[in-house]
């Protein structure tokens, strides 16, 4: 008598859609910067706010933006706003540019250049001045 042994099906691989592309990681990056770029637009309504509520409180949280961190956090805002608007240009060629999907990789390594070029300058230019100030 033979008795017949069930073989256990494979498991099922989940893979998941992100495979590590640069255009995937240019999507998390405008995500973040998008996200960032609005907790600073919050903060800075609430800050003005305070002017007509007590303006005491508003020259205070004025003095504390005058600190080396505060410097530091500014330097990553002007970070995250132009990436986020050159990247944004890149979408909007991407999506209304009939050649745009073809030539997006290509966009994105331009962006790219111009975002470290531009953030150079502009960073030196913030530090030179965030060191004067201390």
């Amino acid at each position: 008598m033979t008795a017949q042994t069930e073989v256990a099906p494979e498991p099922v691989r989940r893979r998941s859609l992100y495979r590590g592309d640069p255009g995937m990681w240019s999507w998390v990056l405008h995500r973040i910067t998008g996200v960032s770029i609005f907790f600073f637009l919050f903060v800075h309504v609430l800050d003005t706010a305070m002017i007509r509520v007590n303006p005491n409180t508003y020259d205070q949280i004025i003095d504390t933006y005058k600190s080396p961190i505060i410097g530091l956090m500014e330097i990553g805002l002007v970070a995250c706003v132009l990436y986020h608007a050159l990247n944004g240009v890149r979408i909007i060629l991407v999506d209304f540019w009939s050649k745009g999907p073809r030539y997006q990789r290509q966009m994105l390594w331009v962006i790219s250049a111009i975002f470290v070029v531009v953030f150079a300058a502009g960073a030196i230019r913030m530090l030179a001045i965030l060191v004067d100030n201390l």
